[in-house]
């Protein structure tokens, strides 16, 4: 007969690997500093302050272009990660080894400085962070997937992770089912061969197992099969999603030119060189002659002597009346309307909130997604800029009688017309 102990230990085989499967693939816990302030009104001041600083690189729950940010002040104190978003190079330099290997897990990329932000807002960022937008992974995955309106979230679809988890979940199960009816078998045949069988029975039951048939097995077959057919929708839908997103995307130009050293270390601004933003649609392509400018003096970098073999093909260039054929890294689509002078000179939007940290690059590549979701998101998000501007004063007046804020979204931003003539 099969012993109580038997039974017992099956009982506590399954549940421990049952709660081994859902500490897999639950959410982790985490404390916050009891220092960040969980109120309403530090939320709505923190998540002002995230749209407008941090959206491009970070979200909450999710890696992104950065870390995700929830739990930051549980990883480590809230007075420490001011500081790091104050001036995250200075942390780095001190030698602090959470900084070190922060700094080297993302391919040595330093977090620009925010030295304006106040106390008051950093305090209020840190409450957003750890007590804002929070939601349920039912409701995330519906809202990844589409919202009511139709449009996609900011990132253009369905992050590729979540299929990833999806897959890994699914695997486990298997592996857990596997396991338990491998140990309900084990059971069941030590029980069967203490019992009075026939010689025959005795025989099917003591049988060897045999890889082979199990490979050949209808249940094995529809195993495998299911798993290339989800493979396959996952790439196929991965791919779909991708189709005209260039994000990352860094051609080799053919002059060296670095921003890093331009508009970083010798901080030359960009309206010097991009002379239409501020008064046309396009950002236009310097000239060869806005580079002489300079470049009639500066014949090499760091006082070196001779001249730089990237400056001489700027020379070349002029001499021989010839354009320099810079390669586009930001391309819309024909059917999409965008506005530089718009943006930057009605919106004082700056450049580094569509392009990143432009002033950091040696290459330059394409840091935002450019979807149609990341545009009508931050029109959703970005609160017009009417101080000062009497053009906006009607809008105002008419928007008085609402508790929020006159967004984009407000003022037509999400009317089709806007942006698809």
């Amino acid at each position: 007969m099969l012993s109580k102990r038997s039974l017992v230990g099956i009982r506590l085989s399954f549940q421990t690997l049952a709660v081994l499967f859902f500490m897999l693939i639950g959410a982790s816990a985490y404390a916050a500093d009891p220092a960040v302030i969980d109120s309403d009104e530090a939320i709505a001041v923190g998540k002002t302050v995230f749209n407008a600083n941090c959206k491009t690189c970070h979200k909450l729950d999710q890696k992104y272009i950065g870390p995700a940010l929830r739990g930051a002040t549980d990883r480590n104190s809230a007075e420490w990660v001011k500081r790091w978003i104050k001036n995250s190079g200075e942390v780095i330099a001190s030698g602090d080894s959470y900084a070190v290997a922060l700094y080297k897990e993302y391919n040595n990329s330093i977090m620009p400085a925010y030295t304006f932000l106040s106390d008051a807002e950093l305090d209020g960022l840190l409450s957003y962070i750890e007590y804002g937008d929070k939601v349920d992974p039912a409701a995330a995955a519906a809202a990844v997937a589409g919202g009511a309106d139709g449009s996609t979230g900011a990132g253009g679809g369905i992050p590729s992770e979540y299929l990833t988890v999806i897959l890994g979940v699914l695997v486990l199960v298997l592996i857990l089912i596997l396991v338990v009816l491998g140990l309900i078998i084990s059971v069941l045949t030590k029980y069967i061969n203490k019992q009075d069988l026939p010689e025959d029975e005795k025989e099917f039951v003591s049988q060897k197992f045999e890889f082979a048939k199990v490979f050949k097995s209808d249940g094995f077959i529809i195993v495998v099969t299911a798993l290339v057919i989800a493979l396959v929708a996952k790439t196929a839908i991965d791919g779909l999603y991708s189709v005209g997103v260039q994000q990352g995307y860094a051609p080799a130009q053919p002059i060296a030119f670095s921003h890093a050293l331009h508009a970083g270390q010798y901080e030359v601004a960009c309206q010097y060189c991009h002379t239409g933003v501020e008064i046309g649609k396009s950002a236009n392509i310097p000239s060869a002659n806005i580079c002489m400018n300079c470049h009639t003096h500066i014949q090499n970098v760091g006082g070196k002597e001779g001249i730089s073999p990237e400056i001489a093909k700027i020379y070349a260039a002029v001499d021989n009346n010839q354009p320099i054929e810079w390669v586009r890294v930001h391309n819309l689509p024909d059917l999409a309307y965008f506005n530089h002078a718009q943006h930057v000179a009605v919106g004082g939007i700056e450049c580094q909130t569509c392009h990143g940290p432009i002033q950091e690059m040696e290459v330059v590549g394409q840091h935002s997604s450019l979807t149609m979701g990341w545009c009508i998101d931050c029109h959703r998000q970005t609160e017009v800029a009417t101080q000062g501007n009497a053009y906006y004063d009607k809008l105002v007046q008419l928007h008085s009688d609402s508790k929020d804020a006159l967004k984009v979204k407000d003022i037509g931003g999400l009317e089709c017309a806007k942006c698809h003539y």
